[in-house]
């Protein structure tokens, strides 16, 4: 799947991999931003933070 991606982004080289740096963190801000904290709530791990305390 991901060699497919790579393959399919315009340009030579050197610009898919900045592409592809690009979506990998986007693809991790959005991530981080969004999806987890949407779903912590629903975590069987709780939500008691120790760090900080």
């Amino acid at each position: 799947m991901y060699a497919w991606i790579f393959r399919h982004l315009p340009g030579p080289l050197w610009v898919r991999i900045i592409t592809a740096i690009a979506l990998i963190c986007l693809a991790v801000y959005g991530l981080m931003e969004y999806v987890f904290p949407y779903l912590a709530p629903y975590s069987p791990f709780g939500t008691e933070v120790t760090i900080g305390n």
